[in-house]
C-alpha cells in the first residue's frame, strides 16, 4: 500500500477523473469495483440528478467512491448538503478556493482532495487543510490551467513544495505513464480521457468513437479568456478560431459558446456543433473498452515497465 491507496482504502492508486457528461454512477462504480477510485462528476448534474447517481452508486458498489465538485457550480450549497446527507466520504473539489468548503467537508468526516494546475495553488490547497491534491498538467482534457505547465515539469515542482499525498493528472492513460508520474514523485494518478472512452462512460457513442480516432495535434487549448478548455478540432472549434481573428471580447466568445455546448457534443453526440473536450493522450487510446479491462491493462503494463526499467544499465 502507498499513501493514496491508504487514504482512500483502494487496491490501486488510480483515480478516475470526475468528467462532465462522462462520469455517472455506472463509470464511478465500475472503476471502484475494479480496484481504483471512481468519481461521480457533479459538474454536469442538477442537484436531484446528483443525489440519484450517488444513491445508485452506493447500490452498485460496496467499495469507496467519491464526487467531483467544481466550486463555481451555481447550486454549490445544495450540492454540498446532498453530499453530506448521502454520506459521501470522498470529495474532489476544483475551480475555486479550497478554503471555502474544506472546513465544512472535514467537519463532516469527508476526505477532501483539491485539483490544482500550479505549485502556488498546491500550496494554498495544503494550507487550506485538504488531505491530498491532484496536480493536473497542460496536456489534460476539459478545463485547464492558464500557465500551460506540462505534467512532466509540474509533478516534480509540486513534489518539492508539498508534504500531503500527490496525485498526477494530465496525459496519463497507460501503465507506463502511471509509472513515469510516480517516478517523478506522484503517489498515484488520475486518468480522465482513458475512462471517457470506456463502455461504462455516460457519454455518447459518437464522442467515444471520436476519442479513439483522435491523433497527435487534433486537440487544442482555447477560450483562455473565459476558462481554458482543451477541445478536439471540429466545426465549433473552427468557428472559435474565426472569431478570434476578429479580436473578440469575452462577451463575443460567450455569445458563440452559448449554452450546453459540452452537453451537445459529449452527451448528445453532436460532433459538428458540440464542444468535444479530451486530453492530448487521446492519441494513444485506440479502443473503447470495459473499465475492468482498462484497469487490468494499466496495472499489467505498469508492472512490466517496472521490470524493464530495473534492467536498464549505463
Amino acid at each position: 500500500m502507498n499513501r493514496i491507496t491508504q487514504l482512500f482504502n483502494i487496491q490501486y492508486p488510480i483515480v478516475q477523473g470526475g468528467m462532465i457528461w462522462n462520469s455517472g454512477y455506472k463509470l464511478a462504480s465500475a472503476v471502484s469495483n475494479a480496484g481504483g477510485l471512481g468519481l461521480i462528476g457533479a459538474g454536469s448534474m442538477y442537484p436531484d440528478v446528483l443525489r440519484e447517481h450517488i444513491q445508485k452508486c452506493k447500490k452498485a458498489t460496496d467499495k469507496p467512491f467519491g464526487v467531483n465538485v467544481p466550486m463555481l457550480y451555481p447550486n454549490i450549497e445544495e450540492i454540498m448538503q446532498i453530499i453530506k446527507e448521502e454520506g459521501v466520504k470522498i470529495v474532489f473539489t476544483s475551480a475555486g478556493n479550497p478554503k471555502t468548503w474544506t472546513p465544512f467537508l472535514k467537519e463532516n468526516g469527508i476526505t477532501v482532495v483539491h485539483v490544482v494546475s500550479s505549485t502556488k495553488f498546491a500550496l494554498k490547497a495544503q494550507e487550506a487543510g485538504v488531505d491530498a491534491i491532484v496536480a493536473e498538467g497542460f496536456e489534460a482534457g476539459g478545463h485547464n490551467g492558464r500557465d500551460e505547465t506540462t505534467t512532466l515539469t509540474l509533478i516534480p515542482m509540486v513534489k518539492e513544495r508539498v508534504t500531503i499525498p500527490l496525485i498526477a493528472a494530465g496525459g496519463i492513460a497507460t501503465g507506463r505513464g502511471m509509472l513515469a508520474a510516480m517516478v517523478l514523485g506522484a503517489d498515484g494518478v488520475q486518468m480522465g480521457s482513458r475512462f471517457a472512452a470506456s463502455v461504462e462512460s455516460s457519454s455518447h457513442e459518437n464522442y467515444k468513437k471520436t476519442i479513439v480516432e483522435t491523433n497527435e495535434g487534433d486537440t487544442m487549448l482555447t477560450l483562455k479568456e473565459l476558462a481554458p478548455v482543451r477541445l478536439i478540432r471540429n466545426k465549433f472549434y473552427n468557428d472559435l478560431q474565426e472569431l478570434y481573428a476578429k479580436c473578440p471580447t469575452p462577451e463575443d466568445l460567450k455569445a458563440l459558446l452559448g449554452r450546453a455546448r459540452a452537453k451537445k457534443g459529449m452527451f448528445e453526440g453532436d460532433l459538428v456543433e458540440g464542444e468535444l473536450e479530451i486530453g492530448q493522450i487521446a492519441g494513444v487510446i485506440h479502443e473503447i473498452l470495459p473499465v475492468d479491462t482498462i484497469v487490468e491493462n494499466v496495472i499489467n503494463e505498469f508492472r512490466q515497465a517496472q521490470q524493464e526499467v530495473s534492467k536498464i544499465e549505463f
